[in-house]
């Protein structure tokens, strides 16, 4: 499993805020793995909309196209991560405070995020990566519960077959494996877009120090 180690202290900040949401979900959820997919996704088809419409607007003000293919990723991964709660709604059906519970947690996360976003873009992408990597362990963890009978591997929805054309008669556990590759690749995607941040003030810092030697 690809997990980054925090070494900025934006890393830091990011790695800390991420274990703090994991120990909530964990205390409030426990085991019960359909019903936290469906709040925690919720949240986590925020960052990819956030990001895809600051770069939008970016892209108008600068009036440049080089913000194309990633701000295309972003808004994909936001529609992926919508598509899991879709699918875990049919799986899980949430109950009236939970409902209630997705629409705070995702009005709070948005404003969070948003502020984020717009001041400190890398370490937002580094949450996303963090967020994702705790992702692909809760998803691990489910289907081993799947896969050693504690939880029932029931038919996969219509709507997962369709979505990551499973087979026929494809089961909950197939369905996990789908949205936990899903999840590594977000996880990578972050890590990567937020590594880039790294990589331009770098080079924008050897520039500036070239040309106070001149």
């Amino acid at each position: 499993m690809n997990r980054h180690t925090p070494v900025t202290f934006s890393d830091k900040f990011a790695k800390r805020i991420t274990k703090l949401l994991r120990w909530c979900a964990d205390t409030f959820f426990s085991k019960r793995y359909g019903h936290r997919a469906i709040v925690l996704e919720t949240v986590a088809a925020v960052p990819g909309m956030v990001s895809g419409v600051f770069m939008h607007f970016k892209s108008l003000r600068s009036m440049q196209m080089g913000y194309g293919p990633k701000l295309r990723e972003m808004l994909a991964e936001a529609e992926n991560e919508r598509m899991h709660l879709m699918t875990f709604i049919q799986i899980a059906q949430p109950s009236k405070f939970e409902r209630i519970l997705v629409i705070f947690a995702q009005f709070i996360f948005i404003f969070f995020y948003s502020i984020l976003y717009i001041f400190f873009p890398r370490t937002a992408h580094r949450l996303t990566g963090y967020f994702e990597e705790e992702a692909v362990i809760s998803y691990t963890e489910y289907l081993s519960l799947v896969e050693d009978g504690t939880i029932e591997n029931i038919p996969a929805p219509q709507l997962a077959i369709d979505y990551w054309n499973l087979d026929t008669f494809a089961k909950l556990s197939d369905v996990i494996i789908a949205i936990r590759k899903d999840e590594m690749h977000h996880r990578d995607t972050n890590h990567k877009f937020a590594d880039e941040f790294i990589s331009k003030q770098h080079k924008e810092n050897t520039e500036n120090r070239a040309s106070e030697q001149k």
